[in-house]
């Protein structure tokens, strides 16, 4: 069994702006609530009210918060499976995601999208995507439609590093810099696609320079850091907006968790997992940060923390209060009245 090196994360060549205080704690926030979220939701499915699949983000909360921290209103995300905490990220309702989780009515697709697929266009959110690689030609037309409306706004493409090898990725790319099309790929590098390490799956393991052949700038980013990850997208993000096409972020990042919630992790060690979290966790470095610099004492985290607890509590009981749709649900949103589209 070949085990992924354990080495820092790389550091993104972005010089960070000073960040304000009110916004690092901000980003603690988000972070903690996408932590504690993904901590309940990996309860219920092992309780049996969470079916089919469940990809949790815990470990990787960074990465979306500080490309969410950078972006404008009106800036459109797509994702892969492993996507509940972009969903968090951009604003959606703790209750409604946990209630869709669940195959309840009050979840975002009505309980019928469960944890992979779940939209909302009022969040500029168009999912959860269970094909692999299927987000990065659909982010891409997304792009598309905003160049073509001239909004001035990005789309954020994230994907793994295992779909980054995917053919329809690099038809995309070619597209997307053909056209210098405002998308920014976020490749999320966990370093193991499902089971497999990218040291044993990638030819060539820089994967930001994947889009060298089009034209299109790469950069390694610590995916770890949510102050380099957002100084990273700001650079990124402004490119899109200047007109000079789309950008490959790879963020260096980790999951503690398996694949999915039925992967048991064989192809790594726990000393593996338990040095990364000891020593890189996103959230306990930026806690440290808080408190060093006296943006926060230890009773503000604290409250913080129970609030966020409530709020998880909340988006539970919500959920298990909901009703399961009903059956003629299913032959809802099945097709598009254009007249009413046009209209």
């Amino acid at each position: 069994m070949a085990k992924a090196a354990t080495k820092p994360v790389a550091k993104s060549a972005a010089q960070p702006a000073k960040i304000p205080s009110e916004d690092l704690i901000r980003h603690y926030r988000d972070m903690l609530l996408i932590r504690r979220f993904e901590e309940k939701a990996g309860q219920l499915y092992g309780m049996g009210l969470i079916g089919g699949f469940c990809h949790l983000y815990i470990g990787q909360e960074a990465v979306v918060v500080g490309m969410q921290a950078a972006a404008e209103e009106g800036d459109t995300v797509i994702t892969s499976y492993r996507d509940h905490g972009h969903m968090l990220a951009c604003g959606m309702d703790p209750k409604g995601v946990m209630a869709e989780l669940t195959g309840r009515a009050g979840g975002y697709s009505k309980g019928k999208g469960g944890s992979m697929h779940m939209f909302s266009a009022e969040k500029k959110f168009y999912g959860g995507h269970g094909i692999v690689g299927a987000q990065v030609p659909l982010g891409t037309g997304l792009g598309f439609a905003h160049k073509y409306k001239k909004d001035g706004k990005v789309a954020m493409v994230y994907l793994g590093d295992g779909a980054v090898n995917q053919g329809q990725v690099y038809e995309a790319f070619n597209m997307a810099a053909l056209w210098k099309l405002p998308v920014v790929y976020v490749i999320e590098n966990n370093k193991y696609a499902m089971g497999t390490s990218v040291q044993r799956s990638a030819a060539g393991t820089k994967l930001c320079d994947r889009g060298l052949a089009y034209g299109i700038p790469g950069e390694q980013v610590d995916g770890m850091d949510v102050a380099a990850v957002r100084a990273a997208a700001a650079k990124a993000l402004g490119r899109a907006r200047d007109g000079e096409g789309p950008t490959i972020l790879e963020m260096m990042t980790y999951r503690y968790r398996g694949h999915s919630m039925s992967d048991p992790a064989k192809y790594r060690t726990k000393e593996e997992v338990a040095k990364m979290r000891q020593e890189h966790d996103p959230i306990d470095r930026l806690r440290e940060r808080l408190l060093a610099e006296k943006h926060i004492d230890e009773n503000g985290l604290k409250n913080m923390d129970r609030e966020v607890k409530d709020l998880i509590s909340q988006a539970t009981e919500f959920a298990q209060a909901s009703p399961e749709p009903d059956p003629a649900e299913l032959y809802t949103d099945v097709l598009i009245d254009l007249e009413t589209v046009r209209a």
